[in-house]
């Protein structure tokens, strides 16, 4: 009876530290996202060094082909930008390792050099890796919803 009551503390306490990383992961991860979008917003371009050091493979709004971002690319330029990160979700896949984000962003922005894009509104799903202590991304997928539009650029510069 002790083994079992040994055993099932062992397992309640290693449970309960797993649910308090894989917290810590989703509440880093959501901070990275609102960081970068009030970082953007701020600066009026993209935060540098967000991407892996292995690169990300993405499927941007526009509807181009998949693309391959380097680390270490030269950041998006706008004009304007006022977008916002809605109802992040995310899943860990490995506490403190590996994650999945998805969400809704949505607002307005005019990218220097491309059309402006009044309604932008589009599910985002993205895959960050902790490097060096920071979340970086690894992978994206940017889809519109119905009735917005996406960005309008298709290739990386």
């Amino acid at each position: 009876m002790k083994e079992v009551l040994l055993v099932l503390t062992s397992m309640f306490f290693f449970v309960g530290a797993f649910a308090h990383a894989d917290e810590a992961t989703e509440q880093e991860v959501i901070k990275t996202i609102m960081d970068g979008n009030a970082y953007t917003k701020k600066n009026l371009t993209d935060e540098v060094d967000t991407v892996s050091k292995d690169g990300s493979l993405e499927f941007w709004s526009s509807g181009g082909f998949l693309q391959e971002v380097k680390p270490g690319s030269k950041p998006d330029e706008y004009e304007s930008v006022n977008i916002d990160a809605k109802h992040i979700h995310v899943i860990t896949l490995v506490p403190g390792k590996v994650a999945v984000a998805q969400y809704y962003s949505e607002g307005s922005m005019a990218r220097k050099g491309s059309a402006a894009v009044s309604n932008y509104r589009t599910r985002a799903t993205q895959v960050f890796v902790k490097e060096d202590g920071k979340w970086k991304v690894r992978a994206a997928h940017w889809s519109p919803i119905a009735g917005g539009s996406g960005t309008s650029q298709t290739a990386v510069n």
